[in-house]
């Protein structure tokens, strides 16, 4: 008997506890971005809607109110949307998104050009060069580095053909 009245008296004091709930983001709800690089920032604190990134776990937007996470980015866009409704895009080569309680999203990248930098036919034609010292007969080196290099430009040639 003596368990019984443990068990109700804990049930008692877990029910006095309020628990906080996720819920979907609302129309209203911003996100607080922060987009940085090592010698510039480009967003400091915005209000934005939404912020989509490509994270080695794969494509994902981010709305307030989303889990807490540390995501791992891989080459390819972050697109920003901003409350007015229009949209930004940068090509990032790597770096890390975190995202923290209460709204706020960091992140950090090597590297961020505004996507309408670049020129799809320029890509193809470097793409087409790294390919080949790639599959060439120079050192170990030399090819490794033209394998990323040519991962790189594959991922900023999808990315400029969306």
């Amino acid at each position: 008997m003596s368990s019984l009245r443990l068990i109700t008296s804990a049930a008692r004091r877990a029910s006095s506890f309020t628990l906080a709930r996720r819920g979907y983001a609302e129309v209203n709800d911003k996100l607080k971005l922060t987009l940085v690089l090592p010698h510039q920032s480009i967003f400091t604190s915005q209000d934005v809607v939404q912020v989509n990134v490509a994270s080695e776990a794969g494509d994902m937007g981010i709305l307030a109110n989303h889990v807490p996470s540390i995501e791992a980015l891989r080459p390819g866009v972050v697109e920003v949307i901003e409350a007015s409704g229009g949209s930004k895009k940068w090509f990032t080569s790597s770096g890390f998104a975190t995202v923290h309680p209460n709204n706020r999203l960091t992140i950090n990248v090597v590297e961020a050009a505004p996507l309408e930098n670049f020129s799809l036919e320029a890509v193809r034609n470097n793409l087409q060069e790294a390919l080949k010292v790639a599959s060439g007969s120079g050192s170990e080196a030399d090819k490794m580095e033209a394998r990323i290099e040519a991962d790189v430009y594959e991922s900023l040639q999808h990315a400029l053909a969306k």
